[in-house]
């Protein structure tokens, strides 16, 4: 049962009796009054446990855009129902409007419409949904409250594919799909032509121009058919915000924005996310399956706060591949103690791989060292340049061990990462 504003305002109205009269005693009967109106109006009111109620929910929604979850409330009982409904979503699910008033006459259906627009990844869940049905007089509601489990799954926002076109295009260049042909060591070749002002001399065929008597390029194109594994890191450092979003975050857009790339550049992509345990897998799959795989399982993953076991990468990535691959490591560079880990297991895989680093950087940090009119910024920017030391250090000892590093903020990050894979597959390294 629930009283409602109504009622209130009939119980404070018994004041004026007494003003009136002078006698306390009419408060009493006006109480009463009040009361007897409260229950007449709730015997009157339709049964909320007499509805029916179903939901009808999209399954997939990506982070920030908005979607629309339906209720349908069936009214099986003898009373109209006329009041309130809340359905009870998470708070990250962002829901508008949290009630929704319902008329819902006898043996008719009614579908209250909510708009979704969550804020977090993951799996956004909705348990109870609850009913209050008002009397004609609206003094008094009769409440019940449902257990109706209901979940969207809310996938990364894949932000960076605007990036896509310009890199896919930069590919068809290599490819050959344009005029600009490229030579690079470790490239595949790919057929002759007649030679045009602007070519390299160096790829002149000279056999095949004695055989025609014009002179005769050759033209190549990058290999194809390579493998790109992107390991992420979900440990404890992946948890941390910068401009409003986790590190992990970050991750998930270079990795998709990159398997992208490579799917389209025709190689192989197996994605694993890590810490001390494998929390998701993609092995296998390729073209838009590829990506709605990554996202699927992308989804769910949380950074764990613990340490990360980079003792067992190397293991990981030859679960995966016996070949030469382009293993890509999304971790943090911050700070020595951090990355000594990392340190440690990446002579094993630039021995056979080519691996490449990418970390977020936080734009903040250099902001601060550049404001230095206070005594507090000054200290503020004596921390920051010391961060960046600290990278700069955990960078440059990652290239004396034969890996590349690529940093950025994060709405840097995925194209510089895509203009890196471009860079080797140009130069025939993958």
């Amino acid at each position: 049962m629930s009283i409602s504003g109504w009622f209130v305002a009939l119980v404070v109205l018994g004041v004026l009796p007494i003003i009136v009269t002078g006698d306390p005693g009419v408060l009493g009967l006006w109480l009463g009054g009040a009361v007897l109106l409260g229950v007449i109006d709730i015997l009157i009111a339709g049964s909320p446990r007499r509805v029916i109620l179903s939901r009808d929910l999209p399954g997939r929604v990506r982070l920030g855009e908005t979607v629309a979850s339906s209720l349908m409330l069936t009214n099986g009982g003898r009373r109209r129902v006329h009041g309130i409904v809340r359905d009870g979503w998470q708070p990250s699910a962002v829901a508008s409007p949290r009630t929704a008033r319902i008329d819902l006459p006898v043996g008719e259906r009614r579908a209250v419409t909510t708009m979704l627009t969550p804020f977090r990844r993951g799996e956004r869940r909705a348990g109870q949904v609850t009913i209050r049905s008002f009397g004609p007089l609206r003094l008094v509601a009769r409440q019940a409250t449902f257990e109706l489990p209901g979940s969207i799954s809310v996938l990364p926002p894949f932000n960076s594919r605007k990036h896509l076109p310009s890199r896919l295009a930069r590919l068809r260049e290599l490819d050959g799909a344009t005029s600009v042909l490229i030579r690079g060591q470790g490239t595949e070749f790919d057929s002759l032509r007649d030679y045009v002002r602007g070519d390299d001399v160096r790829s002149i065929d000279w056999r095949a121009t004695a055989r025609r008597k014009d002179l005769v390029v050759r033209t190549w194109r990058p290999e194809r058919d390579r493998r790109v594994v992107i390991v992420i890191d979900s440990g404890r450092t992946s948890a941390a915000r910068i401009d409003n979003e986790p590190r992990i975050d970050t991750a998930f857009e270079s990795a998709l924005l990159l398997a992208a790339l490579a799917s389209g550049a025709g190689d192989r992509i197996d994605l694993v996310i890590y810490d001390r345990r494998v929390r998701a897998r993609v092995q296998g799959a390729q073209g838009a399956e590829l990506l709605s795989r990554m996202v699927s399982s992308m989804a769910p993953v949380e950074p764990e706060l613990i340490e990360m076991d980079w003792t067992a990468v190397p293991a990981l990535v030859r679960s995966v591949t016996a070949h030469r691959a382009l293993v890509v490591l999304a971790t943090t560079i911050d700070a020595p103690g951090a990355a000594r880990g990392l340190l440690s297991v990446l002579p094993q895989l630039t021995r056979k791989h080519t691996v490449v680093v990418a970390s977020v950087t936080d734009p903040t940090v250099l902001d601060a060292t550049l404001a230095r009119s206070t005594r507090e910024e000054v200290y503020r920017a004596a921390a920051a340049e010391r961060a960046l030391l600290d990278q700069a250090r955990v960078a440059a000892a990652i290239r004396q061990l034969g890996a590349e590093v690529v940093t950025g903020a994060p709405q840097d990050l995925p194209p510089a990462l895509a203009d890196r894979y471009i860079a080797l597959k140009a130069a025939g390294r993958l």
